[in-house]
């Protein structure tokens, strides 16, 4: 929310409720696939892809061969691009099986962390210092539909996160958490990014900007780590609603079910003690919430496995 904003005057959605209880030790990624009516994401420390039907509420998951930071939907949705935390991967959701596609920052001891298609059909996402202390070491980088990899002109974060696009794909929406700041650039069509700018500073006192989503009229849902709730932005960086989750670390957001109003939220138990867990005790759940918005289909990566 930008400075001198009135948090009394956002819309409050009711609170969320616990969907699917389970338990990652670190939930995100947050995907409703438009095309099979299913909700995806994974527990990255888990090293597990997650599947929840709606139409029968039954869970399925996978064991992916190392952390699965982020993940894109395909073009044909047999297949889901991977962001594991060494490198990029097709995975094929009937057999299991992954094929390489290439490493991202062998030499430097980070990891893959948040990540989306832009509106073209490429992949865009970012890195996170898996050092002590932490350091902004790591890059955002765009995979391409040739399955080329380019890193894009941004800042170095500590730990990339919130990368989103409008919906004419003309804007790019990214921080680095510990800021505390989202920020956003110009993103031309061919892959061009300029005029990168402060969106808006989080001003709670807690919660650090982790995972978005943009709905139809082009707002910015965020889910704030550490301070229970999502709050949207409107085009101009002010709030305008916030939804309060039931739990401490909620870590990323999409808008899915038939009428894409459905808000799904994914949440964490790294970092809580057993005190911590015994009052949030739904933690690592997903969670939803019916907010007044509608949101898009899910752009999906264009590449195809060769």
């Amino acid at each position: 929310m930008k400075a001198g904003a009135d948090v009394s005057a956002a819309v409050r959605t009711p609170r969320a409720a616990l969907l699917v209880d389970s338990k990652c030790t670190l939930g995100e990624g947050a995907t409703w696939c438009a095309k099979t009516g299913r909700f995806y994401w994974t527990d990255i420390e888990g090293a597990r892809l997650w599947r929840y039907d709606p139409r029968d509420g039954r869970s399925t998951s996978w064991k992916m061969p190392e952390r699965l930071a982020t993940f894109a939907l395909c073009a044909d949705p047999h297949y889901l691009l991977l962001g594991l935390a060494s490198h990029l991967a097709f995975f094929d959701l009937a057999t299991g099986e992954t094929l390489h596609i290439v490493d991202v920052e062998p030499a430097l001891n980070t990891r893959v962390n948040d990540g989306r298609c832009d509106r073209q059909g490429r992949f865009v996402f970012g890195t996170k210092d898996e050092g002590s202390p932490l350091q902004a070491i790591g890059g955002f980088y765009r995979l391409n539909r040739d399955l080329t990899l380019e890193r894009l002109p941004l800042p170095a974060p500590v730990i990339s996160n919130s990368i989103a696009f409008s919906p004419d794909g003309a804007t790019m929406y990214y921080c680095d958490s510990p800021t505390r700041e989202i920020r956003a650039c110009d993103y031309l069509a061919d892959g061009g990014i300029f005029n990168d700018r402060i969106f808006t500073r989080l001003t709670d006192a807690s919660g650090e900007p982790d995972g978005s989503t943009v709905d139809r009229d082009g707002g910015l849902w965020n889910a704030q780590w550490g301070g229970g709730r999502i709050v949207r932005y409107g085009v101009d960086g002010v709030e305008t609603e916030r939804v309060e989750v039931p739990t401490v670390q909620p870590s990323c957001v999409a808008l899915g079910g038939a009428q894409l109003g459905t808000l799904y939220i994914t949440s964490a138990r790294v970092g809580l003690d057993a005190a911590a867990l015994a009052g949030d005790s739904r933690a690592g759940g997903v969670f939803i919430a019916t907010p007044a918005r509608r949101g898009l289909a899910e752009p999906v990566f264009l590449g195809v496995p060769t």
